[in-house]
């Protein structure tokens, strides 16, 4: 398909833009940087991406790196790598070894500028170069001590970082030397060199967890399985004070974007899958339930391995769908009845099993399921449906695969769009969540009116401040919800805790219950007053729960409480973007007048004592004010 020099590839992306055939060249650039990623092809993809800024829809990442080793190579690799996952990556570089005096030091630019992530990089070889080559005297060390001394320092820096930055924090831990200076002894005893390192690194989870915000890059872990003697490199460490060889800097890119990917929003809710030859050897139609290859040994063992990381996906709160090219007799009983499928019909939230195209299969997964089609995520053998994916549906993130099964799962785990760095109770319950709304609008289909419809759900919906329990869960869904959401202003769990701090300014959740079973946390409500004026930041609702008259309640809520504390004013503002048609008419449709258009953003206004917003009767409302639970009532 391209040869050494990726000329092939390169006459068809340049021809491609050249007739404005946008998708045609992103997906060869894709391609392109996965079968050659180095500094040469990066400096290509990044310009060819420049060229295609306009039409395609990036999400803009701002990080710093503070390092104790050179790192300047990564950049360009790490910007060209961000675009094939239509990240706009925005990279800083500080000061090699100043790290410490940036973090204490509050007017640099590490506070002074808008950063969405800051990276930590630290090579052992300079926070404890005692801790990899060994001590200088013969009279040896106290390798424990020396580790809790290190492990202060790394606290005391994440702890100042925390108080003076809203910026998520992603830390390196510490790599191990391939091997002890007391060689096989350090093993034999208490207290060696390899158990003082690996105290550090638990030291540092332990810290990480302490404050919001704040993620650990496993760098020891990812040495290890790149091959420690391989991934270090004595000669360029040495010459130019880099730790690696040059092939290492595009994993160590790629292994970044597994944490920016979910940071920055860019992440699939749903992995949509092919059955034939992906979750089972064969093909059902021909081979026959007992022909299929999907057991212990090779190659039937790689497609249990598929499975398996599929259920590690679900675990994480990402949904699981069926697209398949196939009659639904011969392949169902595979999921029911087959021994060794992990995989069975409760596990997946959509199914379509059907000889109709991939690409509208997945139109309509999107669509059964109220989501965009950039939440969606497609694992397929076939080369060519996925080319045709790609080619119809540039929004959807195609796993590109390997020829040999065996190399499917790590495919799957190692997919930046599907990385989580936090669970929320409702990341854990989202299949059941999903199914409760399928089961609402099956329902919905019993009634001849939706008034009939909504009062027949029994909703009761419970508002309250943000606490420590939501905070996370609020965060997520600024990040996470494009349909329903007024601004889409995105914001991490620390911005959150500084906003709900500032005076003046509000951040509400709402909890939906119905007949059906508990929706959770499904609404988010940011307010600032500025004299008599109350102004809605952020109003979002998530797509499970839209059109059920929710939207209402909480405007309702908003005006009797914005009346009580004497505001005459309220302000709500619409940004349009290109997925939240839903919420354009919310204003408009709830009395507000259109007061100015400033660019993108139109604003609408309410008075409050010429204009009311009906509670809905068929919603049973209750406020959480922590104290003990009062019964629903309505309002």
């Amino acid at each position: 398909m391209v040869d050494n020099n990726g000329v092939l590839h390169r006459h068809t992306i340049d021809a491609a833009i050249s007739e404005s055939k946008w998708t045609l060249a992103e997906g060869a650039l894709r391609s392109l940087w996965r079968e050659k990623p180095n500094a040469a092809t990066a400096r290509y993809i990044t310009q060819a991406f420049e060229k295609m800024r306009a039409n395609i829809a990036f999400a803009p990442c701002r990080i710093k790196i503070l390092r104790s080793f050179t790192l300047e190579p990564i950049v360009p690799i790490l910007k060209a790598a961000a675009f094939t996952h239509r990240l706009d990556l925005n990279a800083e570089m500080g000061g090699v070894n100043s790290y410490t005096q940036e973090i204490l030091d509050s007017s640099n630019s590490l506070y002074t500028s808008t950063l969405d992530v800051v990276v930590l990089a630290i090579h052992t070889r300079d926070a404890a170069p005692e801790l990899w080559g060994g001590a200088n005297t013969s009279e040896g060390l106290d390798y424990a001590r020396r580790a809790e001394e290190i492990a202060g320092h790394f606290r005391e820096l994440i702890n100042n970082f925390r108080t003076k930055s809203s910026a998520a924090l992603i830390v390196h831990n510490l790599e191990e030397p391939s091997g002890a200076c007391d060689g096989i002894l350090d093993s034999q005893v208490r207290g060696g060199q390899l158990q003082a390192l690996r105290r550090i690194n638990d030291s540092l989870r332990e810290i990480a967890g302490e404050s919001r915000g704040v993620y650990v890059l496993d760098y020891n872990a990812l040495a290890a399985r790149q091959g420690r003697d391989r991934w270090f490199d004595e000669r360029m460490w040495l010459t130019a004070k880099l730790p690696m060889g040059s092939g290492g800097l595009s994993v160590l890119a790629e292994e970044w974007l597994k944490y920016l990917c979910p940071l920055a929003g860019r992440i699939c809710k749903v992995l949509v899958t092919d059955l034939d030859n992906t979750l089972w050897g064969g093909v059902v139609g021909e081979d026959g339930v007992e022909g299929l290859r999907l057991d212990t040994e090779y190659p039937g063992a790689a497609f249990v391995s598929v499975q398996r990381a599929l259920l590690s996906l679900r675990r994480r709160g990402i949904l699981l769908a069926i697209s398949s090219k196939n009659n639904r007799t011969d392949a169902w009983p595979v999921l029911e009845t087959h021994p060794n499928m992990l995989l069975r019909p409760n596990d997946f939230t959509a199914e379509f099993i059907n000889w109709d195209d991939k690409p509208n299969n997945l139109r309509k997964i999107a669509a059964q399921l109220n989501i965009g089609l950039d939440s969606l995520a497609f694992l397929d053998d076939n080369h060519a449906e996925r080319d045709r994916v790609r080619a119809e549906l540039p929004e959807v993130t195609v796993l590109e695969l390997p020829v040999d099964p065996l190399g499917y799962a790590a495919i799957i785990r190692d997919t930046p769009e599907l990385q989580r760095l936090e669970l929320s109770q409702e990341d854990i319950e989202r299949g059941r969540l999903y199914a409760q709304r399928r089961q609402g609008i099956e329902a919905s289909q019993n009634y001849s009116n939706v008034e009939d419809f909504y009062f027949s759900l029994e909703q009761k919906l419970e508002i309250g401040n943000v606490t420590p329990a939501t905070l996370a869960r609020i965060a997520q869904l600024t990040q996470k919800t494009n349909q329903y959401n007024a601004t889409t202003k995105r914001y991490s769990e620390q911005q959150i805790n500084e906003l709900a701090s500032s005076p003046g300014c509000e951040v509400l959740w709402a909890r939906s219950r119905d007949k059906f079973g508990d929706n959770g946390i499904i609404a988010v409500l940011i307010t600032r007053q500025r004299d008599q004026v109350c102004i809605i930041d952020t109003f979002l609702l998530s797509c499970r729960v839209i059109s059920r008259g929710i939207e209402t309640a909480l405007l309702a809520f908003l005006m009797e409480r914005c009346r009580a504390e004497g505001i005459r004013t309220v302000q709500g503002s619409i940004m349009p973007t290109a997925k939240n048609e839903p919420v354009r008419s919310l204003y408009e449709r709830h009395g507000f007048h259109k007061s100015s258009t400033n660019g993108e953003e139109t604003i609408w206004t309410l008075d409050l004592q010429s204009a009311e917003i009906a509670q809905p009767e068929w919603i049973k409302l209750r406020i959480n004010d922590e104290q003990p639970a009062s019964e629903y009532v309505n309002r």
